[in-house]
C-alpha cells in the first residue's frame, strides 16, 4: 500500500478518530491549506457582501478611476512589496509552532475553526466592552463562558435550583483571569466586614441588629452583629453570596438602597487597610504550591495583598502540592486566627504538568470549616482545563475509563490514552471549585489572546462589576462590565466559540484530540526513560518516576529491567503492533497498562541529563550537569535572529528547580541523577506535548534519536572541559620580599578550577632581575606563565620544580627560563561547584592574607561564581593593638569589614571597572584630594592610615556622586573610627561606614573602583579555620581564632580582573545581530 505522508508508513483509512483529527489543521506540511484557503475566500465573499448590501443606494466612494492614478497605484504596489517582505521574514524566522517537532513550550498548529473564528471577526472589529459595539461577538462570549462552565461540571441551568448557575467570560489570558479571581477572593472575605459596619449604630442598617441571623461557618445561627470579627472573615462562600438576597426576602431590603448604603464601606470604595484597621485584622493570605504560576504573587501584588502573603506550601515529589504541609499551614492559620482568602489547586503546573489533588483539597476545606476556617477554593487549569473532555459525561470517581481505539492494520493508527485515575478524579473535582481559570490559547487550540474565567456562582461577579454610562447605557448584558478589562476583541470570543462548537467540548471532539496528544506523549515519555543505559556516555532520567523506581525496595537492576522492557514492548514497536500484542498479554502485563504510568498527569514531560566520563564515572557536580543541558538547550532552541529555526530539528525548552521552590522535589531528583546535593539550581529540560501527529508512524524515535545525538556532541565537550589535562598555567606575582604565586582561575576549566597560593624561590639571577622590575614598575601586573604544559596538581605537590617565564601585557616576555621552586602551599582549594557557597558574603569581604608585616598580601576569597580577581601586594596592615610577628606564621583570613561583597555582586566589566591588563590606578583630581593628607603615596608605595580620618585613599567625595557613607549628616558613635578599634569581639564587625564600589565615568583616566592603590579599609584578622576543608566558608562564616583589627592601605601593586576566570572557552560564540534589523527590511518595502 502506498504510503500517504512523509511519515505514515502505511494509509490510516481505517483510523476514524485520527482522520477526524487530521481535518482540524493545517496540518504540519500544509495538506489541508486548500481547505483553508477555500473557507478563507467565503469569509471575504460575505464580507463583500455585507459591505455591498448595507445602504448600496450611497454609491461607491473609491471609483474605477481613482484606482488607476499613479499615486494609488504606487500605494497598493508599496504595500503589497511589504506584505510579501513581512510575510517570507515571518515564514522564514518563525517559530515551527505548527510542526511535531516542536516540543518545547506550550504553543502548537492552531485549530483552522479557531483562526477562521478569528479571522472573519477581526475583519469587523467588535468590541466586547459594550454589547451596542459587539452584538453578536458578546453573545459568542457569553456561549463561551457555557461552553467552559458546562465543561468543568457547573451547572448552567438557571432553572437547576439543586446548585448555583455558572458563569464564565473570556479574559485575554490566564494572568488576568487568575488576577480577577483574587480580586473576587479579596472582595468576598471583606464583604461581611462592610456590611457589619452598616449595622453600626447611627448607620442605614442598625434597625436589623437584632433580628438578622446568619450561621458561622460551623453551622452555628447568631445575629449577624453578634458575630466576631474571626466568624465574620470565615463565613461560607455561599453564605455571603446570599446575604444581599436574604435582606431583601426577609427584609425587604431593595437591591437599590442595599447598594447605596455599601458604597459607603465596601472595599472597593475603602480599599482594604480601612476595615483591616477598623476590625484589627491580621493579612489576608492566599495558599499554593511553591511551583505555581509566577502571576499569582504579581496579582496579589496587584490587589494590594502584597505577595509576601501569597504563602508558597511544599509540593511532593511529583511536584504536586503536599497536602499534609498544606494542612499544616491551614491549621497554623486557624491557630494564629488569620485569614485566608483562598487555596488554589494547580490543574497542570507549567514546568511539570502536574495535577494538585485537588478532591483532598476540597475535603479539606470541609474539615477546616468544621473547625472554624473557611476560604475559596479556586483551580488555576490554564493548561489543564481543557483536558476536563476527556472524561465521559457519566463519570463519576472510582470509575475506570479505558478510551476507544478504532485500530486499522497499518501503522499509522494512533490510538487515544486515557489519564491516571488520579488526575480523571481531580479533574472532575473541578466541579466543586468555586473559580477555574482556563486558557483556551492552550490545549485549546485557539490563537492568542484568549483566557477564561469560570465561576460556580455566577453572583461571584458582582463583587467586581464597574459601570460606565458611555459603555452600555444601562445594558446588563454587557461583558464589559465585568472583571479587569475594558476594551478586548470580539475576534478571540468568536474563535473560541467556533472552535468550542466545531470540534466538540466532549469525548469525541477535545476529549479524542487530547487523548491521542496524550498518547503521544506517553509515547515520547518511554522514549526518554529508555533512552540511555548504563553504557551510554550519558544519561537521561525522567523526571516522573518510573514505576519500578517507586514501588517497593527500588534497585538499579530493577531499573534497568523495566527500560529493557520499555524498549522492547513500546519504543521499538509501531502503535498498532503495541495494541496488537497488547491484546495477547494478561491486563497487569500489558504495555499500555505501562503506558498510562509513565510521564506526567497533563502532557508535559520534564527530564534532565548528565554525563559520564571516559572511565564511565558518572559527574556528581550540578553544574557542570546543568552546563551540559544548557548546550543541549541552546542547540535546539531560538535566541537570536541569526538562528535559522528551519534548520533545528527538534525544539525543547528548559526550566529550573530550586531548593527554595521544590525543597525534598529538587533533592529527590538530584540524587536520581547521581550528582552531590547542592544549594545551585538545578537545570531541568522539558517538552510539552500538543500535536497528535508524532506517533503517526513512530516518529517519536526520530525525535528521540535527534535529542540522543544532541547530548552526545555535547557530551563530548562538557568531558573536555571536565577532563583534567595539561595546560600553560597563569600566575600573578607579588611580593619583593618574599615572593608569592596567585594562580589565575578559570571556573570553565577542569585544570585551571581551583585557588591557588604559594610562596616561592627562583634562581638567584632570575630573583635579582624580577625584584628590579618589580621596584621600578609597582604598578604593571608581572604574569609568570609555565614554559610547558602541565598538571597544577603536579606544580604544587613535592615542592614542585618547574620552568617559567614572566610577562606583562604592556612588554610581552620580559624573563624566560625561570627556575621555580615551590617552598610553601598557602591556600590549594578546589572551585568546583560544590565548594562554593550559595550566597556572596552580605556584611564583609573575605581575603587570604599572607606575606609579612612590612609587606602585606592579600586574595580574594572566591566563594562562588561568577566572580573576580582581587589582588593586592606590598599593602601596609596596621593594627589597633600591636601583634605577634609570628602571626604571619598562620594561615590568615582578612575581611574587609567596611565593604558589602553581595550588593556589588558580580562586579561590572573591567572597562568600567577602569581595569587595564589587571592594573588599577587610582583616578585623582584636585577638588577630591584631602587637604589634610600630605603625600599621600609613600616612597614604599602604601597609603599611612591616619587616625579618625575617612580613610579610603584620602577621598571624602566622589566623581560619580557615590560616596563611602559619608552622608554629610552628624555621626553617631559608631560612625567613627573608635567603634571600630574598640570592637574586641570575633564576630565581624557591620556598624562602620560602607565603602562603595565605584566605576569609572568614561571621562576620565584612572579609577575611582574601591578596591584601588592607596584606599585605606578597616579589617578584621582570623585565623582560618580549617584550610584543610576546601570549602570557601571557612574563610568567610566559620573562621577560627579571633585575631585583632586595624587598618589595610593597598600598595601600588593592585590587580583586577573580573573576566578571566569566568570566560568559558567552550561557550558557542554568539554572532551580534538585532532583533530590529528584520523589522529594518519591511520599513524599506514602505520607503
Amino acid at each position: 500500500m502506498a504510503k500517504n505522508s512523509a511519515w505514515n508508513s502505511t494509509a490510516t483509512y481505517e483510523d476514524v478518530s485520527h482522520q477526524v483529527i487530521s481535518s482540524y489543521f493545517i496540518g504540519p506540511q500544509a495538506e489541508n491549506l486548500p481547505y483553508f484557503k477555500e473557507n478563507i475566500n467565503i469569509i471575504l465573499d460575505e464580507l463583500e457582501k455585507a459591505r455591498k448590501n448595507y445602504f448600496p443606494e450611497d454609491g461607491k466612494f473609491i471609483d474605477e478611476k481613482t484606482q488607476m492614478t499613479p499615486a494609488f497605484v504606487a500605494s497598493t504596489e508599496k504595500m503589497k512589496r511589504a506584505v510579501r517582505t513581512a510575510s517570507n521574514i515571518l515564514g522564514k524566522s518563525s517559530i515551527p509552532f505548527w510542526s511535531p517537532r516542536y516540543e518545547a513550550h506550550m504553543c502548537t498548529d492552531m485549530s483552522m475553526a479557531s483562526l477562521l473564528g478569528y479571522f472573519m471577526t477581526m475583519l469587523y472589529n467588535p468590541n466586547n466592552v459594550a454589547i451596542e459595539a459587539s452584538p453578536l461577538s458578546t453573545v459568542a462570549e457569553i456561549e463561551v463562558g457555557e461552553q467552559l462552565c458546562e465543561l468543568f461540571g457547573y451547572n448552567i441551568d438557571p432553572d437547576n435550583t439543586e446548585a448555583p448557575t455558572g458563569w464564565g467570560h473570556v479574559t485575554c489570558d490566564g494572568t488576568v483571569a487568575n488576577l480577577e479571581s483574587i480580586w473576587v477572593a479579596r472582595n468576598l472575605k471583606f464583604y461581611p466586614l462592610s456590611l457589619r459596619k452598616a449595622f453600626d449604630k447611627g448607620e442605614a442598617l442598625d434597625f436589623l441588629t437584632n433580628s438578622f441571623y446568619v450561621e458561622n461557618c460551623q453551622g452555628v445561627r447568631k445575629l449577624f452583629s453578634a458575630l466576631s470579627t474571626w466568624e465574620l472573615l470565615n463565613l461560607r462562600p455561599s453564605d455571603i453570596l446570599d446575604l444581599p438576597d436574604r435582606l431583601y426576602q426577609e427584609h425587604g431590603i431593595s437591591n437599590d438602597f442595599l447598594s447605596g448604603v455599601m458604597n459607603k464601606f465596601t472595599i472597593q470604595s475603602t480599599g482594604k487597610d480601612v476595615l483591616e484597621r477598623a476590625f484589627d485584622t491580621k493579612p489576608c493570605q492566599y495558599m499554593l504550591a511553591t511551583t505555581r504560576h509566577y502571576s499569582w504573587p504579581k496579582g496579589a501584588a496587584i490587589a494590594g495583598l502584597g505577595s509576601d502573603n501569597v504563602i508558597g506550601i511544599p509540593v511532593d515529589l511529583g511536584a504536586r502540592v503536599d497536602l499534609d504541609e498544606l494542612e499544616k499551614k491551614l491549621r497554623q492559620s486557624l491557630k494564629d486566627e488569620q485569614p485566608v482568602l483562598a487555596v488554589v489547586g494547580i490543574i497542570g503546573s507549567t514546568e511539570e504538568g502536574a495535577v494538585d489533588p485537588l478532591s483532598g483539597i476540597l475535603a479539606l476545606r470541609k474539615q477546616l470549616q468544621a473547625e472554624g476556617l473557611s476560604f475559596l477554593v479556586h483551580a488555576d487549569a490554564a493548561w489543564g482545563g481543557y483536558f476536563c473532555s476527556m472524561l465521559p459525561k457519566d463519570y463519576r470517581p472510582g470509575d475506570v475509563i479505558n478510551l476507544p481505539t478504532e485500530m486499522g492494520e497499518c501503522d499509522g493508527f494512533v490510538p487515544d490514552a486515557s489519564l491516571r485515575a488520579q488526575t480523571q478524579e481531580d479533574l472532575y473535582a473541578m466541579r466543586y471549585a468555586d473559580s477555574i481559570t482556563v486558557d483556551p490559547h492552550k490545549a485549546g487550540y485557539i490563537p492568542y489572546p484568549a483566557g477564561g474565567l469560570c465561576y460556580r456562582d455566577g453572583r461571584m461577579r458582582f463583587l467586581v462589576t464597574w459601570t460606565s454610562p458611555y459603555l452600555s447605557r444601562g445594558s446588563v448584558t454587557s461583558i464589559g462590565i465585568y472583571g479587569v478589562e475594558g476594551s478586548k476583541p470580539g475576534a478571540s470570543a468568536m474563535s473560541a466559540w467556533l472552535a468550542n462548537k466545531t470540534i466538540g467540548l466532549n469525548q469525541e471532539g477535545y476529549g479524542s484530540l487530547l487523548g491521542e496528544v496524550t498518547w503521544t506523549c506517553t509515547r515520547l515519555s518511554a522514549e526518554w526513560a529508555a533512552l540511555t543505559d548504563a553504557s551510554s556516555p550519558f544519561i537521561c532520567v525522567p523526571f516522573n518516576m518510573l514505576p519500578s523506581e517507586m514501588g517497593p525496595n527500588p534497585t538499579e537492576e530493577k531499573i534497568e529491567a523495566e527500560k529493557k522492557r520499555i524498549r522492547r514492548e513500546i519504543v521499538n514497536r509501531t502503535n498498532a503492533e503495541i495494541t496488537e500484542e497488547d491484546r495477547k498479554r494478561a491486563e497487569d502485563a500489558k504495555a499500555m497498562k505501562l503506558m498510562r504510568e509513565l510521564g506526567s498527569d497533563l502532557n508535559i514531560n520534564a527530564f534532565a541529563l548528565n554525563f559520564r566520563y571516559e572511565d564511565g564515572r558518572l559527574n556528581d557536580d550540578i553544574e557542570e550537569a546543568n552546563y551540559l543541558m544548557q548546550r543541549v538547550v541552546e542547540t535546539l532552541s531560538v535566541d537570536s535572529p541569526t538562528d535559522d529555526p528551519t534548520k533545528i530539528p527538534l525544539f525543547l525548552t528548559s526550566t529550573e528547580f530550586s531548593d527554595e521552590l521544590y525543597g525534598k522535589c529538587k533533592a529527590h531528583f538530584v540524587k536520581r541523577l547521581g550528582l552531590e546535593q547542592s544549594t545551585h539550581d538545578l537545570m531541568v529540560l522539558r517538552n510539552v506535548v500538543m500535536s497528535p501527529f508524532p506517533t503517526d508512524g513512530n516518529f517519536t524515535n526520530n525525535l528521540a534519536k535527534i535529542l540522543y545525538d544532541t547530548a552526545l556532541a555535547e557530551t563530548e565537550v562538557v568531558r573536555k572541559r571536565n577532563t583534567l589535562a595539561p595546560d600553560f598555567h597563569s600566575f600573578l606575582i607579588q611580593g619583593t620580599e618574599r615572593i608569592y604565586l596567585i594562580h589565575l582561575p578559570m571556573f570553565h576549566v577542569a585544570n585551571h578550577r581551583q585557588q591557588l597560593i604559594v610562596s616561592v624561590e627562583f634562581d638567584r639571577k632570575s630573583a635579582e632581575k624580577y625584584v628590579s622590575m618589580k621596584r621600578s614598575y609597582p604598578s604593571e601586573p608581572m604574569i609568570l606563565v609555565t614554559q610547558n604544559k602541565t598538571m597544577l596538581k603536579d606544580v604544587v605537590e613535592n615542592h614542585g620544580r618547574f620552568k617559567a617565564q614572566i610577562m606583562t601585557k604592556e612588554s610581552g616576555i620580559i624573563l624566560r627560563d625561570i627556575e621555580v621552586v615551590i617552598r610553601h602551599t598557602v591556600v590549594s582549594r578546589p572551585l568546583n561547584s560544590k565548594y562554593r557557597l550559595k550566597d556572596y558574603p552580605a556584611n564583609f569581604m573575605p581575603f587570604y592574607l599572607y606575606g609579612s608585616e612590612n609587606e602585606a598580601n592579600i586574595d580574594h576569597v572566591i566563594t562562588r561564581a561568577p566572580n573576580s580577581q582581587l589582588s593586592a601586594g606590598r599593602c601596609k596592615l596596621e593594627w589597633y593593638k600591636s601583634q605577634d610577628p609570628a602571626i604571619w606564621n598562620k594561615p590568615l583570613v582578612l575581611l574587609l569589614e567596611d565593604v558589602r561583597e553581595a550588593p556589588m555582586q558580580p562586579l561590572p566589566p573591567n572597562a568600567e571597572i577602569g581595569s587595564k591588563n589587571g592594573a588599577i590606578i587610582a583616578h585623582r583630581t584636585s577638588n577630591l584630594e584631602d587637604p589634610g593628607l600630605k603625600n599621600p603615596l609613600g616612597s614604599n608605595g602604601v597609603v599611612k592610615a591616619l587616625p579618625g580620618a575617612n580613610q579610603n585613599g584620602g577621598h571624602n567625595s566622589h566623581q560619580n556622586g557615590h560616596n563611602n557613607g559619608d552622608t554629610g549628616e552628624a555621626s553617631s558613635p559608631l560612625d567613627h573610627p573608635r567603634a571600630h578599634r574598640e570592637d574586641e569581639s570575633a564576630k565581624p564587625h557591620k556598624a562602620d561606614k560602607v565603602v562603595t564600589s565605584e566605576t569609572r565615568s568614561g571621562a576620565v583616566k584612572g579609577s575611582n573602583f574601591f578596591f584601588r592603590p592607596g584606599a585605606t579599609f578597616k579589617v578584621g584578622v582570623w585565623e582560618d579555620k580549617d584550610r584543610s576543608e576546601e570549602s570557601s566558608k571557612f574563610a568567610s562564616f566559620e573562621l577560627g581564632k579571633f585575631v585583632g583589627r586595624g587598618t589595610l592601605t593597598l600598595g601600588e601593586s593592585v590587580y583586577v580582573d573580573s573576566e578571566a576566570m569566568n570566560f568559558d572557552p567552550f561557550k558557542k560564540v554568539e554572532k551580534v545581530s538585532e532583533w530590529r534589523y528584520e523589522f529594518d527590511q519591511i520599513g524599506k518595502e514602505l520607503e
